[in-house]
């Protein structure tokens, strides 16, 4: 017998997710073994496309934010030229680099107005620093909860999207205890931690440990362009040409994480792994893997 999702519960969001990826940091977070390429890419226009079809199409208002980003008006203007290229001319980008910024009654108004928004890569700390507790961040969160209003991120845009946020770890460390930082995201999803270049950059590890610590938590690892749309605040669809890596710790038999030193290496038992493709679908709230859409 096929699940299917309640659908009039009062909690449920009008709004929708889409997360990604990425394809290369742009901020203060890049590993050692992973050094940026000389020229600006991020994810291929199939996602883009996306993106536009799950507003008003080539007719919709999109707020490209920069603040994650080192070179923001670089990363921006590429935003503008790619829209561009698939028929939508009407892209703003709003660079708000201090909490100052935050405040500035233009940004607010053209948020409001909007159809979507759409974080850059970089780092996603300076997203938790700048936008916690903002009114900025206070109406994005409203018009997703109750109107059909799109926010998506790239990179550490996606992985600021949840509530539990990996901030620092690398992937030649991350089962040991202590390497995997962790801090509060910008909540737009509950229970999820996202981690981003989850293939390339072998970050199996890192979100492993973060699941470990934070079992009521799914991991969600995004490849390289590849992504998630999240409708309802529950329904996971793969999107893009990757793979993605659900892990589910409610599971967890044994971890040895609590009994540890820093340092020491973690066990882990029992943790539920999921790998999505291009259609696939997840459940959050009942952990359940789908090949196909539900009817």
């Amino acid at each position: 017998m096929l699940y299917k999702p309640t659908k009039n519960r009062m909690d449920i969001p009008k709004g929708k997710l889409i997360s990604v990826g990425g394809s290369e940091d742009k901020g203060t977070g890049i590993e050692p073994n992973f050094e940026p390429k000389a020229h600006l890419h991020f994810f291929e226009f199939g996602i883009l496309k996306r993106i536009l079809s799950e507003m008003k199409g080539v007719d919709s208002k999109v707020e490209v934010i920069t603040t994650a980003s080192q070179i923001p008006e670089e990363v921006g203007e590429n935003y503008v030229q790619a829209f561009g290229k698939l028929g939508c001319n009407n892209i703003g980008v709003i660079h708000i680099k201090n909490r100052e910024d935050a405040l500035n009654e233009e940004y607010l108004e053209r948020i409001k107005k909007a159809d979507g928004v759409m974080f850059t890569g970089g780092n996603q700390l300076r997203l938790t620093m700048i936008f916690g507790g903002t009114e900025f961040m206070e109406i994005l969160h409203h018009r997703y909860i109750t109107e059909n209003f799109l926010i998506a991120g790239t990179s550490a845009g996606a992985m600021a999207m949840s509530n539990t946020m990996i901030y620092q770890g690398s992937s030649t460390g991350a089962l040991l205890k202590g390497e995997v930082k962790i801090t509060t995201g910008l909540a737009l999803m509950k229970d999820v931690i996202i981690d981003s270049h989850f293939v390339t950059r072998g970050r199996f590890g890192r979100l492993a440990q973060a699941v470990a610590s934070n079992p009521s938590c799914i991991g969600i690892g995004l490849g390289e362009d590849t992504g998630v749309l999240v409708t309802e605040g529950n329904k996971m669809e793969a999107i893009g040409s990757g793979l993605i890596l659900i892990f589910d710790g409610h599971s967890i038999r044994h971890s040895n994480i609590a009994d540890i030193e820093e340092g020491a290496p973690i066990s882990i038992e029992h943790l539920i792994v999921h790998v999505m493709e291009k259609g696939n679908f997840y459940y959050l709230k009942e952990r359940k893997f789908y090949a196909k859409q539900l009817i």
